[in-house]
């Protein structure tokens, strides 16, 4: 199985690129389902709508649409859900999310939640959704009891409701299977989904890493610092790392690929096509 991940452009003429260049080509590929991503206490919440509705009206794709506990009542996560329902979504993912700005501890509003878990048995309340959650092969940064507790917590997530898990992006496949194994050695047995990122350039992937905490392998690091200046030969590398990530991962039992695409065509589909998967 195939999935990309989308998200909302700020601006109209990056709404405009994605509906009507993007798009068309990342569905040329032929993805199992698309997710599209949902703004700090829902900031890009009609945009998320927009591309939600274009998904499944004009394609006939299926979506997962994400949702996030940040700045969210239960009565306002109710309203997202019902409106969702209304549209024909039927599968969630659904996150805590991270503070507005990154500034800080999470904090729950007044009447809302503050773990994942309680969202995933909420959403499962409301009725017949599908519904994912995200998995962190490397722990999550926000967790200081380190990735096995992290993975405990995921258990517990699952247990909850869970349909499936995607993880967060990594770039060592030992991190995945390590976290799989000790996920199966807990009784999970829901699919455990492997989120890839083709790298674009240093510095584009500097900044991703410092956001979710995932780490660069000693060679990796080294061979982008070669090409720091060179972002077409960066990409190239890119699409060639995602590739060998790729083919391990499907040949070692991984149910599919979820690929953060950046609202990006090009590397996604050259590493499809190096995978025989276009």
């Amino acid at each position: 199985m195939i999935s990309f991940e989308l998200f909302p452009p700020k601006t109209d003429e990056g709404e405009k690129n994605l509906l009507t260049r993007t798009l068309p080509e990342l569905l040329a590929l032929r993805p199992d389902y698309c997710s599209v991503t949902y703004g700090a206490g829902g900031g890009t919440r009609d945009k998320t709508l927009k591309i939600v509705e274009t998904l499944q009206r004009e394609h006939g794709l299926t979506t997962l649409a994400h949702l996030t506990c940040v700045n969210s009542t239960r009565e306002q996560i109710a309203e997202v859900l019902a409106q969702w329902r209304s549209v024909g979504v039927r599968n969630i993912l659904a996150l805590r999310g991270d503070p507005t700005g990154n500034a800080g501890p999470f904090v729950a509003v007044d009447g809302g939640f503050e773990y994942a878990w309680q969202l995933v048995k909420f959403i499962r309340q409301q009725g017949d959704f599908g519904v994912g959650v995200a998995g962190f092969p490397e722990g999550h940064l926000a967790c200081a009891a380190g990735k096995q507790a992290d993975w405990d917590y995921l258990t517990a997530k699952i247990e909850c409701g869970a349909d499936f898990v995607i993880t967060q992006l990594f770039f060592d496949n030992r991190d995945f299977f390590e976290f799989r194994d000790y996920l199966r050695g807990k009784g999970v047995r829901v699919p455990l989904v492997p989120g890839i990122i083709p790298i674009l350039s240093a510095a584009q992937i500097e900044k991703f890493i410092a956001l979710c905490g995932a780490q660069l392998p000693a060679d990796l690091k080294r061979d982008l610092d070669r090409l720091r200046s060179d972002d077409q030969a960066a990409a190239q590398y890119g699409i060639d790392y995602a590739t060998r990530q790729c083919r391990e991962l499907l040949r070692e039992g991984a149910p599919g690929i979820h690929f953060y695409t950046l609202n990006k065509a090009a590397s996604t589909r050259a590493v499809l096509q190096n995978l025989g998967l276009a």
